[in-house]
C-alpha cells in the first residue's frame, strides 16, 4: 500500500465536523451483506456519547448482537409543527486496503481532504449532524421544530437490521415526524461553468434477486446438455445486457429541462442521455435514474474443476423506477426463461416527492444564503436510502447533506469507490448550512 500521507500540519486546527468524521471512519463498520458485518456498536456508542454531552438522552437499540442504531429527540421551539427526522447510517461497504493509496480506516487528513471509507457515504453527514447540534444546543439555542436524530445500522444491506427494524418495532421513536433529510443530495456539481446543487427528491426502487439454474451433476469430461453453469451464464448475460428503455418521471423531466436551460439548448432536440452526460461528474447518478438497471454482481457455482455442478447461482442488483417493480420482474422472467428460478432476496419501494413545499423552499433559501444565485435542481437517486423505511410511517424523505465541492471532484464516483475523500472546507460549509436550516425551518 502506498504512503498514507501526512496528518494536518502542526498548528492547523480541524473543524469539529472533520474531527468527528475522522473518528467515525476509524471505526471499521464494514457491512458485507447477508447478515455479515463488523457491526456498528462502537460507532454507535461514540455517537451516543456526543449526544449525551449535549444534554440529550439517546436510546441505543440493538436489533441483533452488534447491529446497533441510536435515536434521540431534540425539543424545538414549536412542537406543534411536524417533527423533522435528521438521519444517517453508521455502516459502510467493505474496502480492500490493497486498492487504496491510504489506509481506508485511518481517517487520513492530507491535501486538504479527509480520506477513508465513509468520508462520502456517509460518515461526513453523521459528523455534520453532530457538529450542527453542538452549534445549536451548545449555544443554548433550540431548533424551530422537534428533531428526531437517528443513526441507523445496516443501510448498506437494505436496512433490515437498522431503519426497517426500528420503523417496524419502535415506531413511537418517530412520533409526530412528517419529513426527513439524509443522504444523497445537497451537494454541488459544476457544468457549463455553472455550479448547481442537486436536491434528492426521489429514489429508485430496489430489487435484489438471485437467479438459480439447475442441471445434471456429472464428471467434467461427459457430454451434458443441461449444464447448470451454462444455463446460468446465458441468463446472466441476457439480464446484464438488457437495454432498458428511457422513461422520464416528473423529477427527471424537471431536472433535464433545467440542465437544458443552463446549457442553452432545446430539450426537445437534445436527448435525455446527452443532457445527463453534459452534467459531468453527476452523470454517474443521473444516467441511472432515466431507466431501469439490472447489474449482475456475484456468481457462484461448482466446487472442483472436473465436476459439473447441479446448481449455479447469480445475484442481480435491479433498480427500477418507482412503481415499475412488478413489470420489470415479469420482463426479467421472460428474459431468463422458465428453466431459471428467480428468488427475490430483498425488495424495497421507490419514492418520488414533489419539488415544492415548505421544506423545499427552506432548503433553497438556506443554500441561497450561503452560496447566492446558485440554482437548486431536483434529481432522482439511482440507489436507495433509509428514507424508504421511514416512508412506511408516512414520513416524506429528501436527500440533503449539503456540500460545496470543487468542480473537478467526482463526488458521485466516490460512493463505494476507491480512495473515498471529501474536502475539509466542504464539511465546514455543510455544518453551517445544516445549522442554519435546523434553526430556521
Amino acid at each position: 500500500m502506498a504512503n498514507t500521507g501526512n496528518a494536518a500540519p502542526a498548528g492547523d486546527e480541524l473543524d469539529l465536523t472533520a474531527e468527528i468524521a475522522r473518528d467515525l471512519i476509524r471505526f471499521d463498520t464494514s457491512n458485507f451483506g447477508d447478515g455479515r458485518s463488523n457491526g456498528e456498536t462502537d460507532a454507535a456508542e461514540y455517537v451516543a456519547a456526543h449526544l449525551r454531552g449535549l444534554g440529550l438522552t439517546p436510546e441505543i437499540i440493538e436489533s441483533e448482537p452488534g447491529r446497533t442504531s441510536v435515536v434521540a429527540r431534540v425539543k424545538g421551539h414549536d412542537s406543534s409543527r411536524g417533527a423533522l427526522v435528521v438521519h444517517g447510517h453508521l455502516d459502510v461497504v467493505p474496502a480492500d486496503p490493497a486498492n487504496w493509496s491510504v489506509d481506508p480506516f485511518a481517517g487520513v487528513i492530507k491535501d486538504g481532504l479527509l480520506w477513508g471509507r465513509g468520508a462520502v457515504d456517509m460518515k461526513n453527514m453523521d459528523a455534520m449532524i453532530l457538529a450542527s447540534l453542538q452549534d445549536i444546543l451548545g449555544a443554548g439555542r433550540a431548533p424551530q421544530r422537534d428533531l428526531v436524530i437517528a443513526f441507523f445500522a445496516d443501510e448498506e444491506a437494505g436496512g433490515v437490521y437498522g431503519s426497517h427494524y426500528l420503523v417496524d418495532n419502535r415506531p413511537e421513536l418517530f412520533a409526530g415526524a412528517t419529513e426527513a433529510i439524509s443522504e444523497v443530495g445537497g451537494y454541488s456539481i459544476t457544468f457549463n461553468d455553472q455550479r448547481a446543487y442537486l436536491l434528492q427528491t426521489a429514489e429508485k426502487a430496489m430489487l435484489w434477486i438471485k437467479l438459480v439454474a439447475r442441471g445434471t451433476a456429472a464428471h467434467g469430461s461427459r457430454l451434458i446438455h443441461d449444464n447448470a453453469v451454462t444455463r446460468l451464464a446465458e441468463a446472466v448475460a441476457a439480464v446484464g445486457r438488457k437495454e432498458w428503455p428511457i422513461h422520464l418521471t416528473d423529477t427527471t423531466s424537471t431536472l433535464l429541462n433545467e440542465v437544458a436551460r443552463i446549457l442553452g439548448v432545446d430539450p426537445q432536440k437534445v436527448g435525455p442521455d446527452e443532457l445527463a452526460i453534459a452534467t459531468g461528474t453527476a452523470s454517474g447518478f443521473i444516467l441511472g435514474s432515466l431507466r431501469t438497471t439490472s447489474n449482475p454482481t456475484l456468481l457462484k457455482g461448482g466446487y472442483k474443476h472436473n465436476v459439473i455442478p447441479d446448481t449455479a447461482e447469480a445475484l442481480i442488483d435491479v433498480r427500477t423506477l418507482p412503481g415499475e417493480e412488478k413489470a420489470v420482474l415479469a420482463e426479467i422472467a421472460e428474459l431468463v426463461g422458465p428453466d431459471i428460478e428467480i428468488v427475490v432476496m430483498h425488495a424495497d419501494i421507490g419514492l418520488e416527492n414533489a419539488f415544492d413545499g415548505a421544506l423545499i423552499d427552506a432548503i433553497r433559501g438556506t443554500l441561497g444564503r450561503h452560496d447566492p444565485d446558485v440554482p437548486v435542481l431536483p434529481y432522482m437517486l439511482s440507489g436507495g436510502t433509509d428514507n424508504k423505511a421511514l416512508h412506511k410511517l408516512g414520513i416524506t424523505g429528501y436527500g440533503f447533506a449539503p456540500l460545496k465541492l470543487p468542480a473537478d471532484l467526482d463526488f458521485p464516483g466516490m460512493f463505494h469507490g476507491v480512495d473515498e475523500r471529501v474536502p475539509l472546507d466542504a464539511l465546514v460549509f455543510g455544518r453551517r448550512v445544516l445549522t442554519d436550516l435546523l434553526t430556521t425551518y
